[in-house]
């Protein structure tokens, strides 16, 4: 349990679980915090990995005043995070909208990206745009934004109880939901800004081999977008999940590790 100065003395969480193996970023989705990776951070412990799970701005631990809570903001501190710990070639991995952020993040590292992990991961975009038919409109978003302003406490429970659509049981939705309360009001910004992201012409030049895990039924990012990004990547391998909808490694978590774990030793050193 650590913080990590980055801007004008505020501090974002992070851990690290120190290893000999290829080190692995863990970076969660929009308004959650680090403990949803907990199932997978075991998998990845338990098989020799070094692991690193962070908080975003005005998520989780992190402080909540952030004048900035930007993708690329949060990018930048993932990046900050990698050079502080001196991680060699990490693969980082994203869910959601935490899947931009790595994009971003490994654009920064260049030569020292391993891989990327992009769980339901919302890149190259997270609404529809000319030559990209896939996902909502930035009004969507700024209904949900409405939303939140109005009722937060209720916005975020239907949000909670949309993530999975295999039954993950009571527990696991008041998990999502309890974190989702924790974060502040900078993490709406973040989800704005994501509205408008456009990671087209970047992911072409990752060269860095990269797994695509995407639930079939995910209701936030369209399986179809997430089909449709891995023409865009140069070397790219993607894991349908039937059945199972924005959360794999919640809804089949035994699958998710095996898939992450199978992708880390091809791409292991």
């Amino acid at each position: 349990m650590a913080f990590l100065e980055v801007e004008d003395g505020k501090r974002v969480y992070y851990e690290h679980h120190a290893a000999d193996g290829r080190p692995v970023v863990l970076v969660h989705g929009w308004a959650a915090n680090a403990r949803c990776w907990d199932t997978t951070l075991l998998a990845l412990r338990a098989a020799g990995h070094p692991v690193v799970t962070l908080e975003h701005r005005a998520c989780g631990r992190s402080d909540k005043d952030f004048a900035d809570t930007s993708i690329g903001a949060i990018a930048a501190d993932v990046v900050a995070l990698v050079e502080h710990l001196g991680l060699r070639e990490p693969v980082l991995n994203g869910w959601s909208l935490g899947g931009a952020v790595v994009v971003e993040a490994g654009r920064r590292l260049g030569a020292n990206l391993g891989g990327l992990v992009l769980t339901g991961g919302a890149t190259p975009r997270y609404t529809a745009a000319e030559g990209w038919p896939y996902g909502g409109t930035p009004a969507d978003v700024e209904g949900v934004l409405a939303g939140l302003a109005a009722d937060r406490p209720g916005t975020f429970r239907a949000v909670a109880d949309a993530v999975c659509v295999k039954p993950v049981g009571e527990p696991v939705v008041q998990s999502i939901w309890q974190a989702f309360l924790e974060c502040g009001p900078g993490a709406d910004a973040t989800l704005r800004d994501l509205a408008h992201v456009d990671q087209r012409e970047i992911l072409p030049a990752l060269s860095c081999p990269v797994l695509l895990l995407c639930g079939r039924e995910d209701g936030f990012v369209p399986f179809d977008a997430v089909a449709a990004s891995q023409s865009l990547f140069p070397d790219a391998h993607l894991v349908e999940f039937g059945g199972v909808g924005h959360a794999p490694f919640l809804e089949d978590g035994e699958t998710y590790r095996s898939e992450l774990l199978a992708f880390l030793s091809r791409t292991g050193r």
